[in-house]
């Protein structure tokens, strides 16, 4: 600072000193002039400096600008500095921005931010996928007016930065139609974020939970009520001894059935625990598969015409496991043929891709091509009041789906309504194993 006023009261002392020494050699005129002269080159350097500063600020460029002497040079270098840290903070600001605007790229959720009317002013690209807009051409549109929702554009408005509202639920329509759940959060005077999030899954694991409930409890409620009714006759002692041995009968099949879907609910939760690994031996196929025959002709009661086609090949395995989804296969054969239909038991390589394939076929009532994709779902049923008569409980083909996920495998299913059905299981050829003699790992 002392310096910034030392070299213009130099000058301002050399033009006075110099008017005073001419103002003594040649008069009062002569020293006017010398000083008015003086005077004149020292306004007009300023205004040239005045003039570089002018026509800097109107383009600032730290490689233009001006240099200068004195008190100028000290102006100029303080406002290069203060060029570059501005510079260099707006550098670092563009930076943040754009790490910023990455970060919200990246996310899996939908962001996108409206003003007080609803427009857009910029959204992530998850947010476009989700609702269909895009991020260039869609700027400064009504969101509501490109998606439109009953209920969407009043919760949009209503919604402050003091409100509590809750999340809103909404269904896509498309290709795939998905339900997102939507939350606003408003973050200045007008201006909100819209959060959006894909809960198909959730919400498809939901309904599959809440139906598991009830077809549960309807399962074991049917039973119970049977078992209930005929045990109120029973101990009210009015009934006859034919009628108590039905009541008997009856009683012991319904809980039969109770113990058949407690056990089947329990398999399925062991295989579906992550708990749980997979404890693999070598399982000879060949020998489980003349055992299943044999108790499928029992079960059938001889009424089936059962063929076979086993090829020597073991696999590495659970035995239990692929135990049950062979026996829920053949069970649901025998169940679903007629008498004096055929069921084709197959175990042979796969023809392609290597690995081998377990297959039933029957020549049973079919199935209608409808049905076939939730024919894994639990308690799914084509025909509910044929599959209560049969004895199933509606998770065999659940049991199945999750065995072979546990064997890296996969179940196909082939029907027509009225032409029987086939089922193949498919294991991988990770899973052969090449000896043929190996001993059967479990019963």
């Amino acid at each position: 600072m002392i310096n910034f006023w030392i070299a213009p009261a130099l000058r301002f002392l050399v033009l006075s000193l110099t008017a005073g020494v001419a103002f003594m050699l040649f008069g009062p005129v002569s020293a006017l002039c010398i000083f008015s002269a003086g005077l004149f080159a020292l306004v007009i350097v300023q205004l040239r400096y005045l003039d570089h500063l002018r026509r800097w600020l109107k383009s600032p460029d730290e490689v233009t600008i001006p240099d200068g002497w004195g008190a100028w040079g000290e102006v100029f270098s303080e406002l290069y500095r203060a060029h570059r840290r501005e510079t260099q903070g707006l550098s670092r600001l563009a930076d943040a921005l754009r790490r910023s605007e990455l970060a919200a790229q990246a996310l899996p959720d939908g962001v996108v931010l409206i003003d007080g009317e609803l427009r857009i002013d910029w959204c992530n690209g998850a947010a476009e996928r989700m609702l269909g807009i895009s991020r260039i051409n869609d700027r400064g549109n009504v969101l509501t007016n490109l998606v439109r929702y009953p209920g969407l554009a009043a919760y949009l408005a209503r919604a402050t930065r003091e409100s509590d509202e809750p999340g809103l639920l909404i269904e896509t329509s498309g290709n795939a139609p998905s339900t997102l759940s939507i939350q606003v959060v408003q973050f200045a005077v007008e201006d909100k974020v819209v959060l959006l999030r894909d809960v198909t899954t959730f919400e498809r694991t939901e309904r599959i939970r809440r139906d598991f409930i009830a077809n549960v409890s309807h399962e074991l409620r049917t039973p119970l009520t049977v078992v209930n009714g005929y045990l109120e006759h029973l101990l009210g002692g009015d009934i006859d001894p034919a009628m108590q041995s039905r009541a008997v009968d009856v009683m012991f099949a319904q809980a039969q059935r109770m113990s058949r879907l407690v056990e089947d609910l329990l398999v399925l939760s062991r295989l579906e625990a992550d708990g749980n690994p997979l404890h693999e031996d070598v399982v000879n196929v060949p020998k489980m598969i003349d055992v299943l025959i044999e108790e499928a002709r029992t079960y059938g009661r001889g009424r089936h015409h059962i063929v076979a086609q086993v090829a020597p090949i073991s696999v590495f395995g659970s035995a239990d496991e692929l135990r049950s989804a062979f026996t829920n296969l053949m069970s649901n054969a025998v169940r679903y043929t007629p008498e004096g239909g055929t069921i084709e038991v197959s175990w042979q390589a796969a023809r392609e891709g290597g690995g081998v394939v377990f297959s039933v076929t029957d020549s049973g009532i079919g199935i209608a091509a409808e049905h076939i994709p939730r024919l894994t779902e639990r308690f799914y049923r084509v025909d509910r009041s044929r599959s209560r008569e049969t004895g199933g409980t509606g998770l065999g083909l659940a049991i199945v789906k999750h065995v072979l996920l546990r064997h890296q495998g996969a179940l196909e299913i082939e029907s027509e309504l009225g032409q029987g059905a086939t089922f193949r299981c498919r294991l991988p050829a990770g899973r052969v194993h090449a000896a043929e003699d190996a001993e059967l790992s479990a019963p």
